[in-house]
This record gives structure tokens, sequence and C-alpha cells, in this order.
């Protein structure tokens, strides 16, 4: 029976599901045990109208080949034009498998073997291999941090243009640091990609986990130049469906579109499966309700967590997300190197966080911790890391 209501509160066994995030513990942490708050999928019941979609879906006994409906296109379509104000053309729609073959294939796209790639770290861990796997350069244009958080370094950003950096990967809100960037930061951006003719990348994928008293503002959304702006986006995180594996481009210049389908076209691999496409369209027709009641739960969660922090967490800071269920979790006041900080986490507060070093230059001594679960166990990964920080005399 599916539950039309949600119901953050309500716990979900999902071990033995083949849940990553479950399932995955024993590999990832060396115990199977561990509370998993890393990688970043909620432990919450997708829409009910998207489970419906799927039943309705499954109950027809033939699962061929699939095209993308008209639909899907008039779902995202309406969706974008409504809550982000922005008007898209189908035209300028390329479908992909997910967000990380999308920047994957732009950077083949729209780069040459050897060029520059600029990514801002501490950033989510794939922006470097799409980059170095793919054969071409990366360019770190770090975030700088300060009394009130993250921000850009244009200065240096046009340094790395100026130099001949092809191409910017932009995370847009930020997974890990969770910043809603303005829109004089965002044009900021675009003026230096502007005069130096590059191209950005924008990976919008949390653009909907924007909490209250945020606002995403789609970068496309900021500039005339067709060429200058290619958006990754999905309902995966916002709905969480990741495991549907469903996404789009969106790129209004037609000679980027056909360099783009090119490159899809050498994968030889189908962006779209009948449970995707149902997925991805009733998400996007029938999940602002859902949306609308979870945007207050994870700030209630963040609100927690942060007091959290501030009051029973002696040693650990956190800069306040303005987006996304993610908490960067600044520890270097415990004096840990980052192997002894892992260990710590595992084995004495009982917790598989993601650790920042995977997210590259200005990671270290942080963790990232994945606020999109029921309250309770919030309260309980609070609890437990307040706990094993009082044992060890922190």
């Amino acid at each position: 029976m599916i539950d039309e209501r949600p119901n953050f509160d309500r716990p979900l066994e999902r071990a033995g599901s083949g849940s990553l995030k479950w399932d995955g513990r024993a590999g990832q942490f060396g115990d199977g045990d561990v509370l998993p708050l890393w990688v970043a999928d909620m432990d919450f019941a997708a829409p009910a109208a998207v489970t419906r979609a799927l039943v309705q879906r499954a109950a027809h006994p033939v699962y061929g080949y699939t095209l993308f409906p008209d639909e899907l296109f008039a779902a995202m379509a309406d969706w974008l034009r409504e809550r982000h104000g922005w008007a898209i053309e189908r035209e300028w729609v390329v479908m992909a498998p997910g967000v990380v073959p999308s920047l994957a294939a732009t950077v083949l796209a729209l780069t040459q073997p050897g060029e520059g790639v600029i990514v801002q770290p501490p950033v989510y861990a794939p922006f470097y291999s799409v980059v170095r796997a793919n054969g071409r350069q990366v360019v770190e244009n770090p975030l700088r941090i300060g009394p009130d958080g993250y921000t850009f370094d244009l200065e240096h950003l046009e340094r790395c243009a100026a130099a001949g950096a092809r191409l910017l990967l932009l995370c847009s809100p930020h997974n890990p640091v969770g910043r809603v960037w303005r829109a004089d930061e965002l044009e900021g951006l675009l003026d230096i990609a502007w005069r130096h003719r590059m191209a950005i990348l924008s990976d919008e994928i949390h653009h909907d986990l924007c909490l209250p008293g945020a606002r995403h503002r789609p970068l496309a959304c900021l500039t005339d130049d067709p060429a200058l702006v290619v958006t990754a986006l999905a309902p995966s995180k916002t709905f969480n469906i990741p495991g549907l594996g469903l996404s789009a481009l969106i790129c209004p210049d037609p000679e980027q579109r056909r360099a783009l389908r090119r490159v899809f076209d050498t994968f030889h691999v189908s962006a779209s499966n009948p449970f995707s496409v149902a997925g991805f369209t009733a998400a996007y027709r029938a999940g602002g309700p859902w949306l609308d009641a979870l945007l207050p739960y994870l700030q209630g969660n963040r609100d927690l967590a942060l007091d959290a922090v501030a009051t029973a967490l002696p040693g650990i800071a956190a800069v306040r997300p303005e987006g996304t269920y993610l908490l960067w979790l600044d520890c270097r006041g415990l004096g840990l190197d980052d192997a002894a900080l892992r260990r710590f986490f595992v084995e004495r507060a009982g917790l598989g966080l993601s650790p920042g070093t995977i997210f590259g230059t200005g990671g270290g001594g942080h963790m990232r911790l994945n606020l999109g679960a029921p309250r309770a166990a919030i309260e309980r990964a609070l609890g437990q890391l307040a706990a094993a920080l009082a044992a060890a005399g922190a």
C-alpha cells in the first residue's frame, strides 16, 4: 500500500535492499554496524506520486526500449518555469544517464586533450576524476573561507581563465559546503568566463534543495550568451530517486549540443529505461507538495545539528548550510590527522561519514554529514558523537 502523505520521521529498513549507503558499510568503513550518514541519498520514502508511476509502469509486462515522451519534457519545463523562473526550449535538452556522465561528456565535448578545466575545491569528488580520466588538466580555484563562510576567489579565477582554462565546473548549490550562490557572485563568474571565452558547466542537481531563506538562481538565467553555460540537473536529489539514473543537460547553443550528442553517441549507453522515464516525469509533475514538506524538515535537522555543534561538540565547528542536506563539519580543533579522524568517527562514535579528504584541497580535517534522515537518527548520531568526544576528553 502506498503511503500518500510524507512522514519523514518514519524509519525505513534499508539494510538488505542493495542500498549502497547501508549495505556498503562494511566495505566502506570496515564496520557493518556504523550509522551511515555518508553518500548523498536520503532515508526517506520517495513521493507517493513517483511510487504510483513506477507501480503503474511495472504493471505493463513488457520492459522494452523506451522513448522520452513529450510529457517528460513538459513536466521538466513546467517545473523549471514555475519553481525557478527559467523558460527552457525542448530543443535545448540532451537527456543523459546521470549528472556525473554529463560532467564527463561536457569535458570531452567542450575541451581538447591537455586543456585546463577549473574546479573549485573542496568540491564533489567526481569533478576531479571526470577531468583527469579524460586527459585534461585540473586547474584548482579553491573557495575562500572567511568569517561568513565560503566564497569564490574571483581574482584567482581570473588568472586561471587568463592562463587558458577552457571550462569551469561549477557546483551550484555547492556540495559539500552548502552555499547557495547569490546572483552577484554568479555574475562575477559569468563576467570572467565571457571575457576569456570560457564555458561553464553548472551542476545544479541540488537546485531545489534550498533551505528557507535561500534562493537558487539558475546560472543560465543570468546571461544572454547561449554558449556560456551548460546546465546539468535531475530530480534525483530533490525527490530521493538517484537510483533511477536519469538526468538532463540544458544546452542552448546548437554547436555545443551537437558536440555533446556526438560524445554520448560514442558511449553507446542508453539514457532511458521505462522506470527512469516514469519516475522522472512523475517527480517533476506531481512532487511539489512532497518537496514543500521536506524543506522545513531538513531545516529542522540542520538547526538541531548546528545547535549541537555549538553546545555539545567541542573541537568541531560548522558553516551554516543554505542548501542541500549536507553539513560540512570542521574537525580540525580535535587535533587529529585525517586517518585518526576517520578512525575516531567510525570506531569511537560509530558513525559512517564522508571524509573531507575526498573533496580535495581544503577538505583535510573535515567530515561531511548527511542530514537527510529521520530526526531520531540525527539525534542519535549527534548523541554518539558527543559521547565519544566526552570519553576522549575533548
